[in-house]
């Protein structure tokens, strides 16, 4: 392949040149690439190193291979959110789709933990949204979410409440912005007066602080997401699989 840098394997060179792809808007989520052979040409490869990158993006939820139709850019969904980017489950270890309510909805200034995880300037304007998740019923999460207003231009709250999927599917949809990864640094907190109201327990009672930053397909941060859980009666597992109901 014309280009490939050296010491560098083949496929990796595929790889990023089938990111590349996406990011330019080649293949929009939940359409086909194109056959295999196509592909190969296309990069001047073998089809064997062709798979060995469509590997890789398969196994980052990146791409997804549908039996007997071909491979498609992932879209997101509830299953795909609940599996690789919500890790809650109760003692039983059951996996559920959290019911989501909005609690608030507002425009703001990036403080400084907002503006470096998101790579703004300090006092960028930003949206924040504050989220509270049940599941079977209770309260477990309390979700501060903080947008950059220059990547969700026009966002409203009526988006927000009326959104027939998750907010990632929002993102893709109405903003052609795909959360491919994240990032999460996790440790223990008490609760304080409004978490304590929200989760029902006691100020001071202990959560698990998660402070997430959502990137896209061209590593560029898209969310940070600031969430205390708690884990009286739930735990949080890194290895869900779908089969895990």
């Amino acid at each position: 392949m014309a280009g490939s840098a050296p010491g560098v394997p083949l496929y990796r060179e595929v790889k990023r040149l089938l990111m590349d792809a996406l990011i330019a808007g080649d293949w929009r989520p939940g359409t086909a690439l194109p056959a295999e052979r196509v592909l190969a040409d296309r990069f001047e490869v073998a089809i064997g190193t062709l798979r060995k990158a469509v590997d890789d993006l398969v196994q980052e939820n990146i791409l997804v291979r549908q039996q007997g139709r071909g491979t498609f850019v992932a879209t997101h969904s509830r299953e795909r959110y609940q599996f690789q980017f919500f890790h809650v489950v109760d003692r039983g270890g059951h996996a559920e789709y959290p019911h989501v309510r909005l609690l608030d909805f507002r425009k703001g200034r990036a403080e400084d933990e907002e503006a470096a995880a998101l790579r703004i300037a300090r006092g960028g304007p930003v949206f924040r949204i504050k989220n509270l998740l049940a599941m079977r019923g209770a309260p477990v999460d309390v979700d501060r979410i903080t947008l950059a207003q220059q990547r969700f231009p026009g966002l409203t709250d009526r988006q927000l409440r009326e959104r027939p999927g998750t907010l990632y599917q929002l993102y893709q949809t109405a903003f052609a912005i795909t959360v491919v990864r994240s990032a999460e640094r996790l440790r223990a907190v008490g609760a304080d007066e409004d978490a304590a109201r929200l989760l029902g327990v006691d100020p001071g009672s202990p959560l698990l602080e998660i402070r997430r930053v959502a990137f896209t397909y061209a590593d560029d941060p898209v969310e940070f997401r600031l969430s205390v859980v708690n884990t009286a009666d739930h735990d949080y597992v890194t290895d869900l699989r779908p089969d895990r109901r």
